[in-house]
């Protein structure tokens, strides 16, 4: 199948950011990745036109809900120029034209997405997906070349000797399988969040341990493609405002809030462009 947007798309930009992360079954030569569904088969989506005129061709996708269910992970629902007409006249503007037609790609599992960011906090980035695909490879499954995240049954029934062993660390150990166990025994509904309000997510999911604003903030960002999220602690943020606005300093949470007004009902956008820019 194969398919036009109708607006600026930037599509090896999003691939390589999916290929930044080893789970991801990115070709760029190909200009192709493929898509582990929940229902068993595996979606090829292969780019073929230009960022000013987008095409794809979309292959092995089973019925018209889960061609629905990449055109939403991949941006094909919502108009991106929409967004930057909004920014043209704030402070961010000059961003949307530098960058135009970058998505918010959401990822494809809302469950891998919980364990990635879990698995990221404090470490830095080259270690992070060093762990991520060692406990991938571990416990999750290879289809055809393709990786897919465990099961939280198979997690919630580990032992946290079962993660160091993969240089976890113990507090981190107890996060994964505390959380998985949160998962299989009902008490966190992922799939429940599609229906929530931004902040009532929030709250169920900081109320489990190891779970903070930050990750919560992320998670519905890039596992449900939220458009008005600004992780304000994030440093890589606080570091390309400051590029931004010309400081010599980062700026401080209330200077970042004052531009929410403008920026709003677009702030994951805002956060996605300035980590573009420092990328």
């Amino acid at each position: 199948m194969q398919i036009s947007l109708p607006f600026k798309y930037d599509f090896d930009r999003a691939l390589e950011r999916l290929a930044g992360d080893p789970v991801n079954a990115v070709d760029l030569q190909k200009r192709e990745v493929r898509i582990p569904m929940e229902e068993g088969n595996i979606v090829s989506l292969r780019g073929l036109g230009s960022t000013d005129s987008p095409s794809f061709l979309i292959d092995n996708v089973l019925d018209d809900a889960q061609l629905q269910k990449v055109k939403s992970i991949f941006h094909f629902d919502r108009r991106l120029d929409t967004i930057a007409e909004h920014f043209k006249h704030t402070d961010l503007g000059q961003l949307f034209i530098d960058h135009a037609g970058t998505p918010l790609v959401k990822s494809f599992s809302l469950y891998g997405t919980l364990m990635k960011n879990i698995i990221h906090q404090q470490l830095n980035l080259t270690f992070s997906h060093v762990l991520t695909m060692r406990f991938v490879e571990t416990f999750g499954d290879n289809q055809d070349g393709v990786w897919r995240y465990p099961n939280p049954d198979k997690i919630a029934a580990l032992e946290v000797d079962n993660l160091r062993e993969l240089q976890f660390s113990g507090r981190k150990a107890e996060y994964v399988i505390g959380l998985s166990k949160a998962i299989v025994e009902g008490e966190l509904d992922l799939t429940k969040f599609d229906h929530k309000e931004d902040e009532e997510v929030i709250c169920e999911m900081v109320a489990h341990r190891g779970v903070g604003p930050w990750t919560a903030q992320n998670f519905l960002m890039f596992g449900l493609g939220r458009p008005n999220l600004f992780p304000i602690a994030d440093i890589g943020l606080q570091n390309a405002l400051k590029q931004v606005w010309g400081l010599d300093r980062k700026p401080t949470k209330e200077e970042m809030m004052e531009r929410f007004p403008d920026w709003s009902p677009y702030l994951s956008y805002a956060a996605l462009y300035l980590w573009r820019s420092i990328e």
